[in-house]
């Protein structure tokens, strides 16, 4: 089985403020080993259970986070921005699971460590068909258009949460439990590390997972900080402004909405000025 492994850094152990996720924040070098070590921890557990090849994605903000020269050797990591298919880069048919590390929660979420969707400044919800809806979601409903089923979520209590309520089926490490946005109770970076390898490993060779798979039309609604943004996005064909603040766009295939959201987002950024992820 190959195994696809998308690694944020929000929900990652040791994580809880801008300061540790932002390049130019204090405790951002210390936070790239934590993250590092979260992913080396699936991509161990993936082996562990028989995994014939691991590609990891660094899918935070910049994505040229992880330390690659640290990553477990044997497993390939794409790095850099952008990314047609944003944190699920690589990912296709041929892989068997999908472990998604360091996820947070959504926008909005009591208690969600660094809460957000997406963008944090610009974005005040994104909607799937109607309902409000986190990273989580999003990219199994986009694995599971290719077939490929979420087999563990690791983040904080909030995600973990969150992730049950979409994946029922889905093994959960939480790695720290959410006081406020920028505050949480948490484990040892070595213990959190260990405790995904495992559950990784034990919902890899379980195989209890199946694909989160959504019948079409999906629809991908925003609502915005401001009503230029929304405004500008609007002029992308296909994509219909709702309210003075909020856009919508209506696809039968999955990699087409993710990419017209990229492109909303990436546009978002430059009329914002791309001052910062997080209010």
């Amino acid at each position: 089985m190959k195994v696809f492994v998308s690694v944020d850094m929000e929900g990652v152990s040791g994580v809880t403020d801008p300061e540790d996720v932002l390049p130019a924040g204090s405790e951002y070098q210390t936070c790239r080993r934590y993250m590092t070590g979260d992913a080396n921890a699936a991509i161990g557990g993936a082996y562990d259970a028989g995994a014939e090849a691991v590609l990891v994605n660094d899918s935070h903000w910049i994505m040229r986070n992880l330390l690659i020269h640290d990553l477990d050797k044997r497993a390939r990591v794409i790095k850099g921005f952008h990314k047609p298919l944003c944190m699920l880069q690589g990912l296709d048919d041929s892989f068997g699971a999908a472990v998604f590390v360091g996820y947070h929660s959504c926008a909005g979420t009591e208690g969600g460590v660094l809460n957000h969707t997406m963008l944090g400044k610009e974005v005040q919800n994104i909607y799937l068909n109607g309902e409000a809806t986190g990273e989580t979601r999003l990219n199994a409903g986009l694995a599971g258009h290719y077939g490929v089923p979420v087999a563990l979520v690791a983040g904080d209590v909030a995600v973990c949460e969150e992730a049950k309520r979409v994946l029922p089926w889905v093994e959960t490490v939480a790695v720290k439990d959410g006081i406020d946005k920028y505050s949480a109770i948490l484990k040892h970076p070595e213990v959190a590390a260990a405790e995904i390898r495992e559950a990784t490993g034990r919902a890899l060779k379980n195989k209890a997972f199946k694909p989160y798979v959504l019948k079409p039309p999906i629809t991908i609604g925003i609502e915005w900080n401001s009503t230029t943004i929304a405004e500008t996005c609007g002029l992308i064909p296909g994509v219909k402004r709702t309210s003075s603040r909020s856009t919508e766009y209506r696809t039968d295939d999955w990699p087409d909405g993710m990419k017209v959201l990229l492109v909303e987002l990436l546009l978002a950024l430059e009329v914002s000025g791309g001052k910062g992820i997080y209010q």
